[in-house]
């Protein structure tokens, strides 16, 4: 496994989980790393991404200001701390390691895709 997401479960609305990504050094040092998520029925979405080295981060608007990214390279981690969360917010959580060392929003630029991790909001 080169990318295992871990941290969902079940919170009640207004409730925060925190997501972890472990990758493995080889595909993650110099890499942007991506969150994604696909509710059940949906396309999955882009939630947030992280340039290689933290500076510049990225967001979706429905997660803006209640999510925020980051990430520890010495651990090869990358975190997704999700307050205030909606029902909305119910989804398969993926992280996802990209082609080159920059944040980008879209799908096609990530190589490697972690298993997810289910998060149910409930109302």
């Amino acid at each position: 496994v080169q990318l295992q997401a871990s941290g969902g479960g079940l919170v009640q609305t207004g409730g925060s989980l925190r997501l972890s990504c472990v990758a493995s050094r080889r595909m993650f040092s110099n890499n942007g790393m991506g969150w994604f998520r696909q509710a059940p029925g949906k396309e999955r979405e882009f939630v947030s991404a992280i340039s290689w080295n933290g500076d510049s981060t990225v967001y979706a608007d429905s997660v803006k200001g209640r999510f925020t990214i980051s990430r520890d390279n010495a651990k090869n981690t990358v975190y997704l701390q999700m307050n205030s969360l909606e029902p909305e917010d119910t989804a398969i959580y993926y992280c996802a390691a990209g082609r080159g060392s920059a944040a980008s929003r879209g799908t096609e630029y990530y190589r490697y895709w972690g298993q997810g991790t289910q998060v149910t909001v409930s109302s």
